[in-house]
């Protein structure tokens, strides 16, 4: 008896089939044991499943095309896979399971267009299901990656921090300069992020919770009484009018009365303007941004997401793409700032006429 090659078949009937049965074959081949069902003989139709044949872009799709359809190059995404393999690694290949790879590229579709489900998998291959869920499982994993990636300057970094800033604008003793955007979802909703930034457009800190009805001055209040302890004395960041003015958060006059004021607030406008391009980069870069189709909390990963690669894109040097337009934020008038505490502004009012007399 050849020992690989014996066939058991088994014909069994079904009365839940009227009168059909099944067939099905148990092959034993090199000691190991296998059982697959067939198709069902008269009863229901058995649909046979049909594997697509999916795209590889790696292959297909040259460095100028890989930009302009995932916003990352061949060697740009192998470092991306890399990062995210511990948490998206199949254990088998079984059902022609997606690689790390692949997963990342189909999130990466995604983010760069904003399309729908349904498109990024004709364009993949794979069905509109399986997209879901990879988007899902690869924005998880990017996100997770967030204080990797996300921090404020150490010791080491400050001083050549602010050196840039001063290059920037002539504005000294700055180490961050931060905005708030809003990111519209479904339903006439949107989130306030708020993102401070240094001078090479690195995200250095951000904060993705709050909805859009939020005041911005309220939302860096919440994250002024959670970080007040700590704190570092001497740092100064350059806000817009609606925040209020602190010791280490110089906003502009509102009506410059002297030469020095002026070419204070002229400093001021060409420092904040890194914060401006910074927020016009994210989105320029990732369109699905512009308009996100899913509920507020999916809306907060995809938005980490998205700030933990564009710090990948810009620390990587990944040239930005000049095919999507990112439409302008309409202006809104400065609201009346929220008071943080009661001797704040005044002590705030004395550091910035400090920097003007010394430096301006």
């Amino acid at each position: 008896m050849c020992w690989q090659s014996i066939l058991i078949i088994k014909l069994s009937t079904n009365k839940k089939t009227r009168g059909g049965f099944d067939l099905q074959v148990l092959c034993l081949l090199s000691s190991d044991l296998y059982v697959h069902r067939y198709h069902r003989f008269g009863g229901r139709g058995y649909r046979q499943r049909v594997y697509v044949e999916r795209a590889q872009p790696l292959e297909q799709y040259t460095t100028e095309e890989l930009y302009a359809r995932f916003r990352f190059g061949n060697a740009d995404i192998k470092y991306i896979a890399d990062l995210v393999r511990p948490k998206l690694q199949r254990r088998t290949r079984r059902s022609h399971s997606l690689s790390v790879e692949q997963q990342v590229l189909i999130g990466l579709r995604f983010y760069a267009s904003g399309t729908f489900y349904q498109v990024v998998g004709d364009n993949i291959g794979v069905d509109k299901s399986t997209v879901s869920d990879v988007v899902k499982a690869v924005l998880i994993a990017l996100a997770s990656l967030v204080n990797q990636f996300v921090s404020f300057p150490n010791d080491v970094q400050i001083a050549q921090t602010k050196h840039k800033f001063f290059t920037l604008g002539n504005m000294p003793n700055t180490i961050g300069v931060i905005d708030c955007a809003h990111v519209h979802i479904q339903g006439r909703r949107s989130i306030n992020i708020q993102l401070v930034g240094d001078a090479d457009l690195i995200i250095t800190n951000c904060v993705v919770k709050w909805p859009g009805s939020v005041h911005d001055a309220r939302i860096l209040r919440e994250c002024f009484i959670q970080r007040a302890p700590n704190q570092p004395t001497g740092w100064d960041n350059i806000r817009r009018q609606c925040y209020p003015l602190l010791p280490w958060l110089i906003t502009p006059f509102l009506a410059a009365s002297t030469p020095a004021q002026a070419r204070f607030n002229t400093a001021h406008c060409k420092t904040r303007c890194a914060i401006e391009r910074l927020n016009g980069v994210l989105k320029r870069r990732f369109a699905c941004l512009n308009y996100l189709l899913v509920e507020p909390q999916g809306a907060c990963n995809i938005i980490l997401a998205c700030i933990v690669l564009h710090n990948i894109a810009t620390r990587r040097n990944v040239p930005l793409c000049d095919d999507v337009y990112d439409p302008p934020e309409p202006f809104e008038e400065p609201d009346q700032p929220l008071a943080f505490c009661q001797n704040e502004g005044l002590s705030g009012r004395i550091v910035r006429d400090a920097i003007v007399r010394h430096y301006f």
